[in-house]
């Protein structure tokens, strides 16, 4: 059974079903149904037709479960007959169900949690094995997303930015469990791409490119994290980096810059470096600029301060951080940073310390207490 082929028909189904009637939370519904019944008998009898049959399954199954219910009974159903096996709609409203999964009204959270369960073809279990959350906690976010968009049009404009941000923050979720996230997210983002020619969806997809290309020399074989000027770049994957760079020059090529082009083309040029003495750090602080001015985010201009650091030196670097708000996390990492690029070594074990109390995730805060260490233990020898 190809289980990749019956995700990526998840959300062209649901579409169907909701074009011939059936509201979101029950065509989604159904189509989970189907996807079971798909499991069971298409290892020994696989379809002719993989998307008519499970258009059909799914189908029926939104029939069964209408006319059980006894507040839906005197509701009409909208249909007549059924497809004939192997025969489907060709039209796809897939676009339209990220911009449904994506809804404003829904938190970050609930947009994701649907995202992967509608879009992306997962099941409950599995998001919230990634999430490392209960399985009843995830069924329930789910229910609650599916109810809140119910009632909105499937024809409704939808919002690309909306779209994006729900799928970077797929990406960053990285990857537990046996659903690796990550990959997940270039899955969908992919998709996503061959239904529009937006500018920021191809430079989204190029970012992820970009950065899961690193991932492999992203952790020491301990677990520990490796910072990118450490990296060994012999294990970055080269055909991602280059499929990254193609997505990303057709994206620049239309002269409608976005803010994922700009952080894709900064993470182009650290990726173009054969080593971390020859990152174009002039060129990465013009895209910064870029993408301060696009944006205005605070995390920009942090990363802005420590590419002037070292394009111009760490002295420069620190007067541009010196201009931000030092409660902005990360700030005093990179302040540590710098201080120890200038010498400085007192006050950078201190920030390094200091950061490590406030990381957000145990591999940064560990990496950060061994920063710490390291130049406390130099100060002493």
């Amino acid at each position: 059974m190809n289980e990749s082929l019956l995700r990526e028909l998840v959300p062209t189904v649901i579409s169907i079903l909701v074009r011939r009637g059936a509201d979101f939370a029950a065509a989604e519904d159904a189509v989970q149904d189907a996807l079971i019944e798909a499991v069971r008998v298409w290892q020994d009898d696989p379809p002719r037709d993989p998307k008519g049959w499970l258009v059909t399954v799914a189908w029926r199954k939104f029939l069964d479960a209408a006319r059980a219910d006894t507040s839906r009974r005197h509701r009409e159903v909208r249909v007549e007959t059924e497809p004939e096996p192997g025969q489907s709609e060709a039209a796809d409203d897939t676009l339209q169900l990220y911009f449904l999964c994506a809804h404003p009204s829904l938190t970050p959270a609930s947009a994701v949690a649907l995202t992967l369960r509608a879009v992306g073809g997962l099941t409950t279990r599995q998001i919230a094995q990634a999430y490392l959350v209960p399985e009843a906690t995830m069924a329930q976010r789910i229910s609650r997303a599916k109810r809140t968009v119910s009632s909105v049009r499937f024809n409704q404009p939808g919002d690309v930015a909306t779209v994006l941000r729900v799928l970077y923050l797929v990406f960053n979720e990285g990857y537990s469990g046996d659903v690796d996230l990550a990959a997940e997210a270039i899955r969908l983002t992919r998709q996503l791409a061959a239904r529009t020619h937006h500018e920021e969806v191809a430079g989204l997809l190029a970012l992820m490119l970009l950065h899961h290309a690193r991932r492999p020399a992203r952790t020491a074989p301990d677990g520990n994290l490796v910072p990118l000027a450490e990296q060994d770049r012999g294990l970055w994957d080269t055909r991602l980096i280059a499929e990254g760079v193609d997505v990303l020059q057709a994206a620049l090529a239309r002269d409608r810059l976005g803010e994922f082009q700009a952080q894709a083309a900064v993470a182009a040029l650290h990726a173009d470096a054969l080593t971390a003495e020859e990152t174009d750090w002039v060129q990465i602080v013009e895209w910064y600029d870029e993408l301060v001015r696009l944006t205005g985010s605070p995390v920009a201009r942090l990363n802005r301060a420590v590419a002037v650091g070292e394009a111009d030196g760490p002295r420069a670097g620190l007067a541009a951080l010196a201009e931000l708000d030092p409660s902005l996390p990360r700030h005093t990492a990179a302040a540590a940073y710098l201080h120890e690029r200038d010498g400085d070594l007192v006050t950078a074990a201190r920030f390094y310390a200091e950061a490590a109390r406030s990381a957000s995730s145990l591999p940064e805060r560990d990496h950060l207490t061994r920063q710490a260490a390291r130049l406390n233990a130099k100060l002493r020898g």
